[in-house]
Formats: structure tokens, sequence, C-alpha cells
């Protein structure tokens, strides 16, 4: 079972997505049976914050002075024999996703859920460096998305 507890500091997002934690949740719940690490209590921090807070932390622990997307902090130091993990935090901009600024609600969200996928593939270990690794990861993305998408409620 994978447990997301969704922080917001940006009002903005309130107005796009009502029930954060709810719906975080869901997708996780509907994730293939591959990443649903049965018989496991899994813990993610979901940040949901605004472009100037993501270019600080960009700055701060990656050496990159720009806003971005989203960033995905790994906690490397678990065991799998564990109980309970806690695979990291996860920090997504609501400038960034709200881009062009009269997407629908449906393209908002879906767009979200696409991000929060590519953020917990980075907490697995997943990286797109290399356009190998970049391709694997993509398909990867793509294969999740489209398996929620025919199992959760998007509108």
């Amino acid at each position: 079972m994978i447990k997301v507890n969704v922080l917001s500091e940006e009002s903005s997002w309130s107005k796009k997505i009502k029930s954060k934690e709810i719906l975080f949740n869901k997708v996780c719940n509907f994730f293939p049976k591959k990443y649903k690490f049965l018989n496991k209590k899994i813990y993610i921090t979901l940040l949901l914050s605004n472009n100037k807070y993501i270019k600080k932390l960009n700055y701060k622990f990656k050496g990159k002075n720009k806003h971005t997307d989203i960033l995905s902090f790994p906690f490397n130091n678990y065991k799998s024999n564990i109980k309970e993990i806690y695979l990291g935090d996860i920090i997504i901009s609501y400038n960034y996703i709200n881009k062009p600024r009269n997407i629908t609600n449906l393209q908002f969200k879906n767009k979200v859920i696409k991000i929060f996928i590519h953020g917990f593939l980075h907490l697995l270990g997943f990286d797109h460096i290399k356009f190998k690794d970049y391709k694997k990861m993509f398909n990867e993305e793509k294969r999740i998305f489209k398996f929620i998408s025919k199992k959760i409620e998007l509108n």
C-alpha cells in the first residue's frame, strides 16, 4: 500500500484539484501490481508548489538556477525486507503544469498525474540522463498512465 502525504504551499492548486490527497492516493491505488508494494507500507511526501520555490530547491540541491516542472528526492536508505518504507519527496510546480493558462481541469489533472508518475519513477531509481534510459522511463510512464486512466475517473 502506498500512502501519499500531500502538502500545498500554493493556493492555486485548490482551484484545479479539490481533493488533492484523495486524488494522489487513488492514483497510487490504481498503479499496476508491479508498483503496489504488496504487504508493505510505502510513504511518499508530495509538495504542491510554484515556480519560485521549486527554483530555489533546484538551485540548492541540483545546482540549476531555474524553475522546473518537478523535483524528486529519493530516500535511498531503505532495505527491501522492511515492511514500512519512506520512498522520498516529490515537488511539483503549479505554474509549470498550468500551461497554457486556459487548459481545462481535466487536462490539468492529466498533466499532473503524468508528472506525478514521472516523479514516482525517479523515486524508484529511474532516470533519463542517457537516451536509452529516457526511452525506458518514458515508455514506463506511458504504460502506467494508460493503466491508471482505464481505472480512474479523471473528470
